[in-house]
């Protein structure tokens, strides 16, 4: 399986370190993988980007023009990336920040509500291990063990505590992806 996918939205939202911890859970399954991280201007709230290929194989180059996936955390990385999608692609994007939802008919749409369901966890900044957990119950291109057992790597100054909330996280992500799935 190979799985090349663009994560995107607003500095601050933990879009880098998301594609950071796949691409350990990768390395940790030994397969092969890239991580190209894109940054705005701003430090914080400007716009911010990071593609991924996941690989049983060789990869060439950590350029996708044409994403298997995209997962997005706004309105403005949606109308960016929606057109890169390759068709027949997968679309995760934060339904709690995101009132309108992606337009094509020729991709596979799923809304995550990362932001609702990271707050019933005690705050918005797991709204990307929410969703990261939804794209691993939806594409299962890495074991959500090897997620979490990259936690600690990925961020090595989280304490217990934030590391079991983040595994958490993932978890609901993963288990809203299969149930909305299966409700489909």
């Amino acid at each position: 399986m190979r799985q090349a996918l663009i994560i995107a939205g607003f500095g601050g939202q933990g879009v880098v370190k998301a594609g950071v911890l796949l691409a350990n859970a990768a390395m940790l399954e030994n397969k092969y993988c890239t991580h190209f991280p894109s940054y705005g201007a701003e430090m914080r709230g400007g716009t911010t980007n990071c593609s991924v290929i996941i690989s049983q194989d060789e990869i060439a180059s950590p350029i996708i023009n044409q994403p298997d996936t995209i997962i997005v955390m706004n309105a403005p990385s949606l109308i960016k990336f929606e057109p890169r999608l390759k068709s027949g692609g997968l679309i995760i994007y934060n339904s709690s920040l995101i009132s309108n939802p992606p337009s094509r008919t020729d991709v596979d749409i799923l809304p995550v509500p990362a932001n609702e369901i990271a707050e019933k966890l005690g705050a918005t900044r797991y709204a990307n291990m929410v969703i990261i957990g939804a794209y691993i119950g939806k594409i299962k291109v890495v074991q959500i063990g090897s997620i979490k057992d990259s936690l600690p790597m990925v961020f090595p100054k989280f304490n217990a505590e934030t590391v079991s909330t983040n595994s958490m996280a993932m978890e609901e992500g993963r288990k809203f992806a299969e149930k909305y799935t299966k409700s489909k």
